[in-house]
C-alpha cells in the first residue's frame, strides 16, 4: 500500500518535499523527482533544501547563500518553486511562515540525518497536510522524539541493502513506497541540462587554456580534469599529490601535450594554490566554479577525461558522459559511478583506508 493514498494524490494540487541534499544526492535523486512529476501532471512540486550548516554567524552566510545546488534545481522545469533561504534561524522561520502560507495538502520529508527533526518541520510547514517522513526508533529519554512522530501521517520502511546495490536502489524504493513510482534502468542515469550562457563560457575558458578538447596525437586526452577536494578529509588527496601525478604523465611522449586542470571550491583554493605555487606543472590551470554552479558540468563537458575523488564531480562525471577515475573508500561502495561502462573506480585496499591512502603509482596504472 503506498505512503500517499491514491485518492489524496490524485485531488492534491502540489506537494511539498523536504531534504538536506548535497550534489551528489541530488545527481540522481532528481530523475526520481522529474519522474514523479511526470506521473503527477495534476501537481506543482515544490522542493525544500534545508541548509544543515545553519547557523546565527554572519560571516558564513556569503557562502551558504550561494550554495551552488540552488542553481541547479531552479533551473529544472519539474520544481515549481525552490526554498533556499534556510542558512539562518531568522530566515528558516521566514520560510515556514511562507511554506505554511501555501496551504499544502501533502508534504513528504526525505531527510535521513536527524528525522525526528524533520518530521516535526515537516508537520510545522504542513499544519493540515498528510505528511509522510523518515522514522528511526524514538530515543527513551527524549520525549520529543515522540511526538515529533506522532505528527506524521504515514513513514517510510527502512530500506533493506542488499550485494551490490546502488544508491539509486534506495531513493526508487522511497518512491515506490510513496506512490507506487518506478523508476528503473537508463531512467536512473544522471543528467544535466547546461543553459547555453555557461557553454559559451566553458568554450572560452577551454580556449583561454589553449585546449580545444580534441585528443592528443599520442591518443590521449587533450584536456583533463582533476578534482582533489571533498567535504570530509577522508574523502580528500593530497594536492601535492596531484602535482606528481601530472609531472609522471608529463614524462610522458602520449601525455606531453595534455592540459590539465586542477578542481577546488571557492572556499579551498587560495590554500590548495599556496600549497603547489613553487611547483605548479607546465600547462596546469585552476579551475573554481565562482559564479554559478553550471560553470562546473560546461567545464566538464569539455574535457576527454576526469579524474576526481567521491564527490560531486565524480558523478557529473555521468551527468556529462564523461570518462571518470574514481578514487574512493570501501566504506561507501554504494556511491560508486552509477555509468560502469564509462568509470573506472580505484578503490582503497582497506575498509578504513582514507582516500589519500590511493597511490599516485596505482593512478598511473590505471590510466595505462
Amino acid at each position: 500500500m503506498q505512503l500517499i493514498p491514491a485518492q489524496r494524490l490524485a485531488s492534491a494540487d502540489k506537494i511539498l518535499f523536504i531534504a538536506h541534499l548535497a550534489i551528489g544526492d541530488f545527481t540522481y535523486l532528481q530523475n526520481f523527482f522529474k519522474a514523479f512529476a511526470e506521473a503527477n501532471p495534476q501537481l506543482k512540486v515544490h522542493i525544500w533544501i534545508d541548509e544543515v550548516r545553519r547557523t546565527p554567524d554572519q560571516a558564513k552566510w556569503g557562502y551558504l547563500k550561494n550554495y551552488a545546488l540552488y542553481d541547479w534545481a531552479e533551473n529544472c522545469p519539474f520544481f515549481a518553486k525552490v526554498y533556499r533561504r534556510t542558512y539562518s534561524p531568522q530566515l528558516l522561520a521566514e520560510s515556514i511562515a511562507e511554506a505554511r502560507g501555501e496551504n499544502y495538502p501533502l508534504v513528504v520529508s526525505l531527510a535521513t540525518l536527524r528525522p525526528h527533526q524533520y518530521a516535526r518541520l515537516a508537520r510545522q510547514v504542513g499544519p493540515n497536510a498528510w505528511v509522510v517522513g523518515m522514522r528511526r526508533k524514538p530515543r527513551w529519554y527524549v520525549p520529543s522524539d515522540f511526538s515529533a512522530y506522532r505528527g506524521l501521517n504515514a513513514s517510510f520502511a527502512p530500506f533493506a541493502p542488499f550485494p551490490g546495490y546502488h544508491i539509486t536502489d534506495e531513493y526508487a524504493d522511497w518512491f515506490r513506497q510513496l506512490s507506487g513510482l518506478n523508476v528503473e534502468g537508463e531512467r536512473r542515469l544522471p543528467f544535466v541540462n547546461i543553459p547555453a550562457q555557461w557553454q559559451d563560457y566553458a568554450l572560452s575558458q577551454v580556449r583561454e587554456w589553449g585546449a580545444d578538447g580534441a585528443a592528443t596525437p599520442g591518443g590521449r586526452p587533450g584536456l583533463v580534469f582533476i578534482n582533489p577536494f571533498a567535504k570530509t578529509r577522508k574523502r580528500c588527496w593530497p594536492v601535492a599529490r596531484v602535482a606528481d601525478l601530472v609531472v609522471a604523465l608529463q614524462a610522458r611522449p602520449e601525455w606531453a601535450q595534455t592540459r590539465f586542470i586542477i578542481n577546488a571550491t571557492p572556499q579551498e583554493i587560495e590554500q590548495a594554490k599556496a600549497e603547489i605555487a613553487d611547483r605548479l606543472p607546465p600547462n596546469t590551470f585552476w579551475f573554481s566554479a565562482q559564479q554559478n554552479f553550471f560553470q562546473l558540468p560546461a567545464v566538464l563537458q569539455r574535457c576527454g577525461l576526469i579524474i576526481s575523488v567521491e564527490t560531486a564531480v565524480m558523478h557529473l562525471a555521468n551527468a556529462v558522459h564523461v570518462p571518470v577515475l574514481a578514487l574512493m573508500r570501501r566504506k561507501n561502495p554504494e556511491w560508486a559511478p552509477i555509468d560502469r561502462e564509462h568509470s573506472t573506480v580505484i578503490m582503497a585496499a582497506r575498509r578504513g583506508d582514507w582516500v589519500d591512502a590511493i597511490s599516485v603509482e596505482q593512478v598511473l596504472e590505471a590510466l595505462q
